[in-house]
């Protein structure tokens, strides 16, 4: 009859320790191998705007651009869609009537200011900056500029231009014209020689 050996009590501990070590391992992977997400980006706090809502009331003529370098020809292609304007008016509440990305009627936003003297356009709802939000990143009573918070909104529309309309009657201003350069001076003409004096005729 053949007997079996029994492991001896060391061996026993050897085992365990590699089970162990095999255990902590594997759960070592696992933690690991999870992606670590970002952390939210931090709200903005609401401040007040740096021009109240009223100031944006009025009509204008709406024009898009994507590159920066189209933005002064964007504004002249604005000025011409008066003949059609966009019209914003007030709001029930104290906010602005305008026309949310991809929205067919004008719903009510509000104004809201951020720290760095940022402005933005959105639902009153909306801490500054969200994602249904637009920047405001010039206005100047005449001119208005607005950047779409979200990227693949702004990615089809571009930056609009809002460029104010004036009033019933009153034509587009011109722009102004070049000077015309000075007219050079006429060339002074040479002074004429003197005639010659005839001696008077001496009588003899």
């Amino acid at each position: 009859m053949i007997r079996r050996q029994r492991p001896s009590l060391p061996k026993i501990a050897t085992m365990a320790l590699v089970a162990l070590g095999l255990g902590f391992g594997l759960a070592g992977c696992a933690t690991t191998s999870e992606p670590v997400e970002p952390p939210p980006p931090p709200v903005m706090q609401t401040l007040p705007p740096s021009f109240p809502p009223q100031d944006l009331v009025g009509s204008y003529g709406l024009a898009a651009y994507h590159k920066p370098e189209d933005k002064e020809r964007t504004e002249a292609a604005a000025v011409n869609q008066c003949n059609q304007p966009y019209v914003i008016t007030m709001g029930p509440t104290g906010g602005v009537m305008m026309h949310l990305a991809d929205q067919p009627t004008p719903t009510e936003l509000r104004v809201k200011g951020a720290p760095g003297g940022k402005n933005f356009i959105g639902p009153a709802d909306d801490p500054p900056g969200s994602s249904l939000d637009r920047e405001v990143v010039q206005f100047d009573g005449r001119v208005l500029i607005l950047r779409f918070m979200d990227a693949e909104v702004h990615g089809r529309y571009g930056s609009m231009v809002y460029v104010r309309c004036p009033p019933e009657g009153v034509k587009k201003p011109k722009p102004a014209a070049k000077p015309k350069p000075a007219a050079k001076p006429a060339a002074a003409k040479p002074a004429a020689a003197p005639r010659p004096v005839q001696p008077p005729i001496q009588r003899q």
